[in-house]
């Protein structure tokens, strides 16, 4: 019995001796001392020596892996220490690391940066380029990135005087930034021919992003209806816009000015011929152009015809321009009741160096025809393009009325009351006249008093209603058969009896034509508004 009881406590001391301290060893030895010390003596020497053997051998193996591992640490200390000295050694002899894993300190980083930068700045100095606005952009580190560079501007036709213009040009990337700008301006159809003088007028496109700067422009211009076509052709006119953002003042100037009357479907054609005015602001340029121009007397929807038809004159400055040259008209006897009309039959007068013009145009009148100050002014009142007429073309109207016989000062009165006698097309006029001597047979003096005879179409007007007159073996004066409209002219034939005497009061711009609604068919371009030849003006 105590033989089992024996090995079965020898087999638990064992499977459990290293769960259990030698304290805990301890404890259970005791407590079984203390029950079965009598009859278990011989078994406890025996467990006891087992367990002396075990922690023995246990402090043994302890010690045998501390000794290891202090033989390694005092191993990697000395391998460590070799190697520093080793590199130490290197360091003083060589002057720089040897490991492939090292890296210059940030001193030394921060120093060939500099030294870099001295080498670029001596290289653009050499080309005459200006490097001290670069001071704060990041530069390539190569010398040579750089004057791939500057070799690539050259060859875009960019002067050293272009780069000195905008520096920072330099710190675009010619594969990153340069190349995908320019391919899609090339892809939207702008032409190389144009691209030079698209770079000098807004370099700052290099820096652009193509997505994010420049595709949303070219959207929001196709959706103001102009076309795909025309759109180069608009950035070249004004590359500048692919700067502006869509939110700010392109969106406002197109808002205000169909807020005054400019018709919605016109606005691609006002764009496509003057896209500068999506770079105006409202308040500061538009506005008060437009409420001057109405407190000269032109109704608002008047100005909106008239920026229809000649939207460059948004780019008249008010100040300089267009406010001076109202007071050179008033200085040259235009009558201030009449500078509205003057200003809608040639928005132009505006923007032109007027008094210069004036001037210039008063001293070569008065010596061919002995024109005053006073006559001017009423020239002006009824063709304002009479300011931008060349002197030769005066000249050869002026001879071609002396040839006809017309003495000096019935030329004088004829060109006073009809100034548009010197911007016909002489051919036109030399017809009709063959035409007043051979076929009509009437006196000079007719076409002296009245002089608008020229302004009237030869087969369209003059033959039939003259044709007309004749089969009705009627007499008349020439205002009396011409100074009407086809209706009246009409109404005329068809009275029983009618005052051959009655005159209609010769016509003079109406202001009201610039307000009638806009027909159907009506082109977004006037071609014969745009044209501004010194002839072909007001031939009816």
């Amino acid at each position: 019995m105590l033989s089992g009881s024996s090995s079965s406590l020898s087999l638990w001391a064992h499977v459990n001796m290293k769960s259990f301290s030698y304290s805990g060893i301890m404890q259970t030895r005791q407590f079984f001392l203390h029950h079965e010390l009598s009859s278990r003596a011989l078994w406890f020497s025996q467990f006891n020596a087992l367990t002396q053997t075990s922690c023995k051998k246990r402090n043994c193996m302890v010690g045998q892996v501390h000794t290891s591992v202090q033989a390694n640490i005092y191993s990697c200390k000395a391998s460590a220490k070799t190697s520093l000295q080793m590199t130490t050694d290197s360091n003083n002899n060589q002057g720089a690391p040897s490991s492939v894993y090292s890296r210059p300190s940030l001193r030394e980083m921060k120093n060939e940066r500099i030294a870099s930068r001295t080498r670029i700045y001596e290289f653009l100095r050499g080309l005459g380029i200006v490097p001290d606005e670069l001071d704060g952009l990041e530069l390539p580190v190569s010398l040579e990135v750089m004057r791939e560079r500057v070799d690539f501007l050259h060859k875009l036709g960019l002067t050293i005087e272009d780069i000195n213009n905008y520096p920072l040009v330099l710190g675009c990337s010619v594969k990153k930034n340069m190349i995908p700008v320019l391919d899609y301006l090339g892809k939207l159809g702008v032409r190389k021919a144009s691209l030079t003088e698209f770079l000098r007028r807004y370099p700052q496109v290099l820096h652009a992003s193509v997505v994010i700067d420049l595709q949303p422009v070219v959207k929001y211009l196709q959706g103001m209806d102009i076309k795909p076509n025309d759109i180069p052709r608009v950035l070249e006119r004004y590359p500048e816009l692919l700067g502006f953002k869509l939110e700010g003042t392109m969106s406002t100037s197109v808002a205000y000015l169909v807020g005054i009357g400019v018709g919605r479907r016109e606005i691609g054609g006002i764009l496509t011929r003057y896209p500068e005015i999506l770079g105006m602001r409202v308040g500061r340029v538009i506005k008060p152009f437009v409420e001057h121009l109405e407190n000269l007397g032109i109704p608002r929807l008047a100005v909106a015809r008239l920026i229809e038809k000649r939207p460059h004159i948004l780019g008249f400055s008010l100040e300089d321009q267009v406010k001076q040259n109202v007071n050179s008209l008033l200085e040259y006897n235009v009558r201030e009741e009449m500078l509205s009309s003057v200003i809608a039959q040639y928005p132009e007068i505006m923007g032109l160096d007027l008094e210069h013009k004036l001037c210039s145009q008063r001293k070569f009148l008065e010596s061919i025809l002995e024109l005053g100050v006073e006559d001017l002014g009423v020239l002006i009142e009824k063709m304002p393009q009479v300011v931008s007429l060349t002197e030769s073309s005066i000249l050869k109207h002026v001879d071609f009325l002396k040839n006809c016989g017309f003495s000096p000062p019935q030329v004088k009165k004829m060109i006073v009351g009809c100034p548009q006698l010197l911007a016909l097309n002489l051919d036109i006029m030399r017809l009709s006249f063959m035409y007043f001597q051979n076929e009509m047979h009437r006196d000079l003096v007719e076409l002296v008093d009245f002089p608008a005879f020229f302004t009237f179409g030869l087969e369209s007007t003059i033959r039939p209603r003259h044709e007309i007159v004749v089969k009705k073996s009627l007499k008349c004066s020439l205002a009396w058969l011409l100074n009407c409209s086809d209706e009246s002219f009409e109404e005329r034939m068809s009275y029983d009896s009618f005052d051959i005497q009655e005159m209609e009061v010769e016509p003079s711009f109406d202001m009201r034509t610039l307000t009638e609604p806009r027909r159907e068919e009506e082109s977004d371009f006037d071609e014969d508004y745009e044209s501004d030849s010194d002839e072909d003006y007001y031939v009816r």
